[in-house]
């Protein structure tokens, strides 16, 4: 006499896992539809109201003692907010004159400029910092936030921005001369 096996049932995947599974693959893509749809926007465009946001500011370039800045707090005040970094071969070319442009507005009290150190390490910042004689306040854009929110395409960008707190002005690029910068700057004073 042979005696035969039933083969045990096969047991699936069990229905709890597999919900597990699909409510993962759901969200993942609508992380990934968000990130699309944001990247299809481009950059903050002028017109839209600047929300708030913190920059920690570097040793040395904190404002009234205090070592970060709240956009909101600004308020009153035209903001230029120009994102660099210490390998960006065109932030260079500008440098200079955003350094002469902030030590011919800094007085006034009326005009506040910002520099957002994208994907950076501080040491080299600081090297570019110095090197560029750079007075007005800086810090890095931890974690990309500041960025994001502008959607940058690139460095170096610049954002001028009301004393509302609209944004008014993109330049995407470096900036070729002084007179450049203040074009924008002086019908904001007005």
């Amino acid at each position: 006499m042979t005696e035969t096996s039933i083969p045990a049932p096969r047991r699936g995947v069990p229905l709890w896992a597999q919900i597990i599974v699909w409510v993962f693959l759901v969200g993942l893509l609508v992380i990934v539809a968000l990130g699309l749809q944001r990247r299809q926007q481009g950059t903050v465009q002028p017109g839209q109201v600047i929300e708030n946001f913190t920059l920690p500011l570097y040793s040395g370039y904190e404002v009234d003692g205090k070592s970060e800045i709240h956009f909101a707090d600004l308020r009153g005040k035209v903001v230029v907010i120009n994102v660099w970094a210490s390998w960006c071969k065109p932030c260079e070319q500008e440098a200079a004159d955003l350094q002469q442009a902030w030590a011919e507005y800094e007085p006034s009290g009326q005009v506040v400029f910002l520099g957002v150190d994208y994907v950076d390490t501080e040491p080299e910042a600081r090297v570019y910092l110095k090197k560029f004689g750079i007075t007005y306040p800086n810090g890095p854009d931890l974690a990309t936030r500041i960025t994001q929110y502008f959607r940058i395409t690139g460095v170096p960008e610049t954002y001028f921005v009301d004393q509302d707190g609209v944004l008014r002005y993109v330049k995407i690029g470096p900036f070729s001369s002084i007179d450049e910068i203040r074009a924008q700057i002086d019908p904001l004073l007005e």
